[in-house]
């Protein structure tokens, strides 16, 4: 078990990994809800029939595959 001193002298001793990690958690968490909406932008378009196809950017995936 850690003591108190101990835990407090290792957080003195590492400032930056505790900030880095709770900014990596914050950074997660905070694509995840983008990402999350940006789903729903997505299927709220294809329900409403509103979704088009970007035919360039497709067509060029396509061929960058084949070669």
């Amino acid at each position: 078990m850690i003591s108190q001193t101990t835990n407090t002298a290792i957080r003195a001793a590492y400032p930056s990994k505790t900030q880095e990690a709770k900014e990596t958690k914050q950074n997660t968490q905070s694509t995840t809800q983008n990402e999350r909406s940006r789903v729903d932008q997505l299927k709220e378009s294809i329900d409403s029939g509103t979704y088009k196809v970007n035919l360039e950017a497709t067509a060029q995936k396509m061929a960058e595959n084949l070669l």
